[in-house]
């Protein structure tokens, strides 16, 4: 006789009603506010930093005898580029441009040499009064500018450097280099170590392991250090005013200066400056950011 079979209620095997089609899960009330004050406050942010530069080049449009007028608009009735063609016809501006420019890149050269070198002996090497050396580089970015200024004039006349490009690149890279050996060499300390132990078991030498392995993955490093050292040395005034004399030597913060009277202030000429003097800064970092991006994105080890 066989055993009886149990069968499961059939409640359980019934099938379950189709799945009607759900509405989308729609935003919450809180999520909108919070998107919506993100986007007010980018768009605050962007008014803020771009809106000197609007006005800047409305400015350098308007003509002079509306500036002059009273109850002047910031939109110009007229829009001329007359203070253009007198910057470059009238003026030594674009020599100016120049004398930045020798100034800027020569600091960037200098500077890259000495805070590379520098960055890689504190890094990657040990050695007494290493933390010194770390020390003093801090301390050397605490003291004012303004302080330096009589005994730098002393030894550049005494070097006979006094008014000249190679003096400002010189005065220039002393006060770049300290914060760009700091950023050099914490981007070295994230990059591992074993790197170097597997240089040095293929038989690389200190300096092919510096060559081969350690100045390509820095890439994105120098870059940062460079453009900041640029950016530096463009845009310094005090030394350039103090430390030049001629129209040989000034830079454009020097001759922006200049266009600033005892009794009347070219506000065409000086805002036209300005905007030429922000394009080179602006292509230039349109550059470096490209390069920044494909350098954090390539591979640190390749296979």
């Amino acid at each position: 006789m066989s055993a009886a079979t149990v069968h499961p209620p059939a409640e359980k095997y019934r099938s379950a009603p189709p799945v009607q089609g759900t509405r989308p899960r729609q935003p919450s009330a809180r999520k909108s506010v919070g998107k919506g004050f993100v986007i007010a406050a980018v768009g605050v942010w962007l008014i803020l930093v771009l809106g000197p530069y609007v006005v800047m080049l409305l400015t350098s449009l308007t003509p002079q005898q509306e500036l002059l007028a009273p109850g002047s608009q910031v939109f110009p009735e007229n829009p001329t580029f007359d203070a253009y063609k007198d910057l470059a016809a009238g003026t030594p501006f674009f020599q100016f441009l120049g004398n930045s420019a020798m100034v800027a890149f020569g600091t960037v050269v200098v500077s890259l040499l000495a805070a590379t070198t520098t960055a890689i002996s504190l890094s990657r090497f040990r050695f007494r009064g290493r933390q010194t050396v770390l020390t003093s580089l801090l301390i050397a970015q605490l003291f004012p500018a303004v302080l330096l200024v009589i005994p730098l004039q002393g030894e550049l006349r005494q070097f006979g450097l006094l008014d000249t490009i190679p003096g400002l690149i010189l005065i220039n890279t002393t006060f770049a280099t300290p914060f760009a050996v700091w950023l050099l060499k914490g981007f070295l300390d994230s990059l591992p170590a074993s790197l170097d132990e597997a240089a040095r078991i293929d038989g690389c030498s200190a300096f092919q392991m510096v060559r081969y392995i350690l100045l390509p993955l820095m890439k994105p490093g120098l870059t940062a250090a460079g453009t900041y050292i640029f950016i530096f040395s463009w845009n310094e005034f005090l030394y350039a005013l103090t430390f030049t004399q001629s129209n040989q030597t000034h830079t454009v913060p020097v001759g922006l200066h200049l266009f600033i009277g005892e009794y009347q202030i070219r506000w065409d000429l000086l805002t036209a400056g300005g905007v030429v003097a922000a394009i080179p800064v602006l292509l230039g970092f349109m550059l470096v950011q490209r390069n920044l991006i494909e350098g954090l994105t390539a591979g640190a080890v390749k296979g």
